[in-house]
């Protein structure tokens, strides 16, 4: 396999690192734990919409799962360049 495959991996494994950690920072805290010690219990009323924690969700599994495979693409790749 070209090693243009791998770059583009690591180059999409960094970009959705990076959305994934913004996407979930995002999320509205859920209860008593660390998001509401500093600060994150405090409710707003723009962010009260269902539809846009709906989406929020959505968009965060979509990265999670393009994460993973880029994750398991890179494993396969490695293993295939040091089988050859």
């Amino acid at each position: 396999m070209p090693i243009a495959f791998a770059y583009t991996l690591i180059v999409l494994l960094l970009i959705s690192s990076i959305l994934l950690t913004l996407l979930v920072l995002l999320h509205r805290g859920k209860g008593g734990g660390m998001s509401s010690m500093f600060g994150g219990g405090v409710t707003s009323s723009l962010a009260g919409s269902s539809v846009a924690e709906k989406n929020l969700d959505r968009y965060t599994v979509l990265v999670g799962v393009i994460w993973f495979a880029c994750i398991v693409g890179l494993g396969l790749w490695l293993k295939v360049a040091q089988a050859s």
